[in-house]
């Protein structure tokens, strides 16, 4: 696709408001940051069948309305996820920055974990904090509704608990890190800077993460849905099911092919794409 194209992708903030069911206010404010935010990530599920089998998906405006708006039985994974998400809070008045992210859960130097992961920096009119934002983390420790940009301060986002800290400083940005306090205990999630990135990189990081065999998204089903009383989760042949209200969890294993899709079409909402094997 030429780049005069790419820059004249449709988007409909009605129907993408519609897809994800929000039918609050859309003035660029905190109550419709924090509304929007939740309403995408009980609306639309994190999936990364595309990756899996064995091709980039496209972030091409255009593609991702048709695929995570207009195909209703389809999801994506971060750079889709955040690049749909960016655009819809810039046509409602926000401005936004696009971050990369280091994901460091469970890892012991985070300067071992390479940017993989797209989050958002959104600045509202007259709010002189900006916020992260994030739709696209697929994980327990997501957010679930924006937070500002304040260190050493602990936010309750929609039940769950996150904070952001400063990591040792090693170049002339500092590095925040988003933690979310879970399994009795603050874990670090990933690690940024505000330096700004253009949908080029997220073109090659978005190519290398579902194409490159060593990445555990071109090896394995991984898939998440939100509703307000479960976090679900296919990771590989597991499916596990946390509650939201006592963290109480409980994972089955998927036996076969069928079992597989018929999990993702009636818990997940996802029609997995013809031909494409899940479980190996």
């Amino acid at each position: 696709m030429s780049d005069s194209a790419r820059t004249t992708t449709p988007f409909s903030l009605d129907a993408y408001l519609e897809r994800i069911g929000w039918e609050g206010g859309r003035r660029p404010d905190t109550a419709t940051l924090r509304g929007v935010q939740l309403a995408h990530m009980r609306a639309i599920p994190f999936e990364n069948l595309d990756a899996l089998g064995g091709r980039a998906p496209s972030l091409d405006l255009s593609d991702l309305m048709a695929k995570l708006v207009h195909g209703r039985r389809r999801g994506g994974y971060c750079y889709e996820h955040n690049t749909l998400f960016a655009a819809a809070l810039e046509a409602l008045g926000v401005r936004v920055t696009r971050l990369t992210a280091r994901v460091v859960v469970g890892a012991d130097r985070f300067e071992d974990r390479p940017r993989t992961h797209m989050a958002l920096l959104a600045e509202l009119p007259g709010d002189p904090r900006p916020h992260l934002a994030d739709v696209g983390f697929g994980a327990i420790g997501s957010l679930l509704e924006p937070v500002p940009l304040t260190a050493d301060t602990e936010f309750h986002d929609a039940g769950r608990r996150h904070r952001l800290v400063h990591a040792p400083r090693r170049g002339p940005l500092e590095t925040w890190v988003l933690q979310a306090h879970v399994a009795g205990g603050w874990q670090a999630q990933y690690a940024f800077t505000l330096e700004p990135f253009e949908p080029s990189d997220y073109e090659m990081i978005n190519w290398h993460i579902a194409t490159n065999p060593r990445s555990p998204f071109s090896r394995r089903p991984y898939v998440q849905r939100l509703t307000p009383d479960t976090h679900l989760l296919l990771d590989g042949d597991r499916l596990t099911v946390t509650r939201t209200d006592d963290g109480t969890v409980t994972e089955r294993k998927l036996s076969d092919e069928t079992e597989a899709r018929r999990a993702l079409a009636e818990e997940f909402g996802i029609d997995a794409p013809a031909g494409l094997t899940l479980l190996r």
